[in-house]
């Protein structure tokens, strides 16, 4: 858990830093003062603050964040860390946010004040974090796809055909079914098909059922009954966690390649051993239900826990059955002989240039896509705070993965600051059009009172997110 604690804090820590730069660089470009620029939020001290004045770097370690002498020198920025790590801000000068009430602007409008800029210099400074933050993500895409090159596999690899979930098989698909067009599409990779069918919404499917071909419609509410049992089954598996700390949580997954339960190797001291089960051995049977794939194989044993079975097999053509007794967590201990054709494809640099931002900006029309599914009672209940977003890192240390959960957080923190609701870089945008429009400016006080609003809009946000995390966890 540390080490996915570790990676979330770098991660948003680095997204944060780099928001507020771009808000500070084009407020400098455009000559308007920035008072302060902080890492974390800093009510009442800070853990460091720096400054340079009289030509000398001024630092203070657990200060409070008033100091006479320091405020003699307005013109320079202070450059601190807070100690409430909920994000970080960027106190432009003659801007009312967060960190400026009408009351603390000057009587008179000052020159290098962000009040005092044109329409197009105040909307440019507000643009700057999110410019940056989906430029970062895509220059993150790029060197990801650089130096890792890009992996796949085909979905016409699957020659065996495809195993569905049970919410797939209730919408008229069949076991070893391969899926030839969505909505007339043909699907190369399995995201492709969670892509079409729960994000995009997309129906109508054509597949491959032995040597016929045949069409069907999926439900129309599939997405929401598809977050409906993903939620019911991840609630099972947190009681499964909390009740054994040794258990190890399965995701739902909606389609698989289909995996023969030909036997590739068995775990010494597992009731596969204990059995007599070898190498090579083909699984039939599993408590007399048949299971032709691995997937299915897994799927009964989950059915005996702590309980006696037999397990019918195959081997060199002669059929056998083995009695095993399973454990609570009902693993047989053996691995399926299984060698996906992956294709791996490596890039130059320039090469992977437009592949690395094309990546980027599926990322972000997928979020944007999947935000209908928010306003839905399944969608909701799936919203999670920083406990869900950090436990999509791994519980290993992995660059690559470090650096493509935060090109996608960028992403997100880009699209969500975009949002035209008050105290987000949305709103402001959204008030500085309507200006450039009716060339009427909103007052200080309207302003003022429409970052209080939305503050506690975010608030609340925050509040429902995190919620949902606490009770994920006790429920």
């Amino acid at each position: 858990m540390m080490i996915r604690v570790l990676q979330l804090a770098l991660a948003l820590s680095f997204l944060v830093f780099v928001h507020e730069l771009g808000h500070f660089a084009f407020a400098r470009l455009f000559k308007v003062r920035v008072e302060k620029f902080y890492l974390f939020f800093n009510p009442w001290f800070s853990l460091i603050r720096i400054k340079k004045f009289d030509g000398i770097w001024h630092v203070k370690i657990l200060s409070k964040n008033t100091d006479e002498e320091w405020e003699k020198h307005p013109e320079n920025t202070e450059w601190g860390l807070g100690w409430l790590p909920f994000g970080g801000y960027c106190a432009i000068g003659g801007m009312v946010d967060e960190t400026h009430k009408t009351e603390d602007l000057a009587s008179e409008m000052q020159p290098w004040e962000f009040r005092a800029k044109p329409v197009w210099q105040r909307l440019l400074i507000i643009l700057g974090g999110i410019l940056v933050n989906f430029v970062s993500a895509l220059v993150i895409f790029v060197m990801l796809t650089w130096q890792y090159g890009t992996y796949k596999l085909p979905l016409r690899n699957a020659t065996d055909g495809l195993y569905y979930s049970q919410i797939m098989l209730d919408e008229g698909f069949e076991q070893q079914d391969k899926i030839l067009t969505i909505n007339g599409v043909e699907p190369e990779i399995r995201a492709d098909i969670m892509q079409a069918l729960i994000i995009e919404g997309k129906r109508d499917v054509v597949v491959l059922r032995g040597a016929d071909t045949v069409a069907f419609t999926v439900s129309e509410d599939f997405s929401t009954r598809y977050m409906a049992v993903v939620n019911a089954h991840d609630k099972k598996e947190r009681e499964k966690a909390r009740a054994d700390k040794n258990y190890q949580k399965r995701p739902y997954v909606l389609v698989s390649e289909w995996i023969p339960a030909v036997i590739d190797s068995v775990t010494p001291g597992t009731a596969a051993s204990f059995a007599g089960i070898e190498k090579g051995d083909s699984i039939v049977a599993v408590a007399g239900v048949p299971t032709p794939c691995y997937q299915l194989m897994t799927q009964e044993l989950q059915l005996h826990p702590c309980d006696s079975i037999t397990i019918d097999y195959f081997r060199a053509g002669e059929a056998h059955t083995a009695h095993v007794f399973l454990g609570d967590q009902c693993i047989l201990g053996v691995t399926p002989r299984y060698n996906p054709e992956y294709e791996h494809i490596e890039y130059s640099f320039w090469k992977a240039v437009p592949v690395g931002i094309q990546s980027g900006w599926e990322v972000l029309a997928t979020y944007v896509k999947q935000m209908r599914l928010v306003f839905t009672k399944e969608g909701a209940q799936s919203v999670g705070g920083f406990a869900a977003i950090g436990s999509m890192f791994p519980d290993y240390w992995s660059w690559q993965t470090f650096w493509a959960m935060t090109a996608w957080l960028s992403m997100v923190l880009a699209f969500m600051n975009f949002l035209p609701i008050p105290a987000l870089d949305g709103g402001y945008i959204l008030f500085l059009l309507v200006e450039m429009i009716t060339r009427r400016k909103p007052s200080d006080k309207f302003l003022e009172k429409a970052n209080e609003i939305g503050f506690w809009l975010l608030i609340a946000l925050l509040i429902f997110a995190n919620g949902n995390d606490i009770l994920r966890f006790f429920f």
